[in-house]
């Protein structure tokens, strides 16, 4: 993995392609299983999924979560439609059922964080006028997951509707009681995890961080998402401690999480799909273009940085596999796995390396206007 890292540095892309393209060599139907491992990177890939969106909701605080969602929930509604139809329809098209279409759905509509900020950043464009449309469109997206999560797995156990409504309103009663309290006393957690010492700093936010994922999980709530909710709780300069301290232990598990999802995906039935993973890939890319220069558009900025939105929308990641890996387990459908691995391969690649390739034009268009 840290040759491919450093490969994929040198070539200026996401490692996520590589990571994933590791674990079709490593996994069944791969050049050299390794079967005896496979525990162990099951614990480190559940390790780096919450890693992953704890560092994320750290980015945020809870008030800018609320104000954000205020001020572009159009722009967040008309991003869930364009981009979780193409999935959906795609599934039942292809005569997979109504859970695999929800699950597709998913696929195709959230946008990676990660690599979305690290192009940001790479490319300068962290201080311009339309990133905190962009990081505002992240935020909506990754609250809709915290809805859309439950109402997933309640689907994928085969729940009876009343069940799945239990499950779901349990789901979002947790996730409520959980940004109240991030929005009300989040500076007692903040006091309670606060310490000099960055050894016993990191020990209780990675402790509090698998435990309130624990407890979201056993409520039906996404692991993730219980993480994502505990960063959001802390802020100031704690959070920019702890991302400091998270930051090499996140890497390290999220790109094992990656190779984790490639280990369970047969090489062999990517190829029948990649037609079909190619072309979902396309229109996911016009409809995600298509979100950014609306939503930039509206907060009344100029062309370039509509190009600029809409572009730094492109890439899927670790959401997409982490909702492509609760269908896997389901056993929804054995091709859902396959093609939502070849899609993300696309665009975490493409997505970097049409930004990069676009800098110049962009650049143009503004020096025009």
């Amino acid at each position: 993995m840290g040759i491919l890292g450093a490969l994929a540095l040198r070539a200026g892309i996401s490692p996520i392609p590589l990571y994933l393209i590791a674990g079709l060599a490593f996994g069944t139907g791969g050049v050299l299983p390794l079967a005896t491992s496979e525990e162990f990177i099951s614990v480190g890939a559940e390790m780096g999924v919450v890693l992953l969106l704890l560092t994320l909701g750290l980015e945020y605080n809870a008030d800018e979560l609320v104000t954000s969602l205020k001020s572009n929930a159009r722009a967040g509604i008309v991003d869930l439609v364009i981009n979780a139809a193409p999935g959906a329809i795609c599934a039942l098209l292809l005569g997979w059922g109504p859970v695999a279409a929800v699950a597709m759905a998913g696929v195709t509509y959230a946008t990676s964080s990660g690599i979305t900020a690290k192009v940001l950043s790479d490319l300068g464009w962290i201080g311009n006028r339309e990133t905190p449309t962009v990081l505002s469109l992240l935020v909506f997206e990754d609250l809709t997951m915290a809805v859309y999560l439950p109402v997933l797995t309640a689907m994928l156990a085969g729940l009876s509707l009343v069940s799945g409504a239990v499950t779901v309103a349990i789901a979002l009663g947790t996730v409520s009681v959980v940004l109240v309290v991030a929005l009300k006393f989040g500076r007692f957690i903040e006091a309670f995890v606060s310490s000099p010492n960055n050894e016993v700093l990191l020990l209780k936010i990675v402790g509090l961080a698998l435990l309130v994922a624990g407890i979201a999980q056993q409520l039906q709530v996404s692991a993730a998402v219980g993480a994502f909710l505990v960063g959001i709780a802390l802020s100031g300069q704690l959070a920019h401690d702890a991302q400091a301290l998270l930051s090499p232990l996140r890497d390290l598990f999220a790109a094992v999480f990656f190779v984790f999802f490639g280990l369970q995906t047969d090489p062999a039935k990517i190829l029948p799909v990649a037609g079909l993973a190619a072309l979902l890939a396309l229109i996911s890319m016009i409809t995600k273009l298509m979100t950014g220069v609306y939503a930039a558009r509206r907060a009344g900025i100029a062309k370039a940085g509509q190009a600029r939105a809409g572009i730094a929308l492109i890439p899927r990641g670790e959401f997409n596999i982490v909702i492509a890996g609760l269908a896997v387990a389901a056993g929804v459908h054995p091709d859902l796995g396959p093609l939502a691995a070849a899609y993300v391969l696309i665009l975490a690649a493409f997505g970097p390396l049409a930004a990069k390739a676009v800098q110049p034009m962009i650049e143009a268009i503004a020096k025009r206007a």
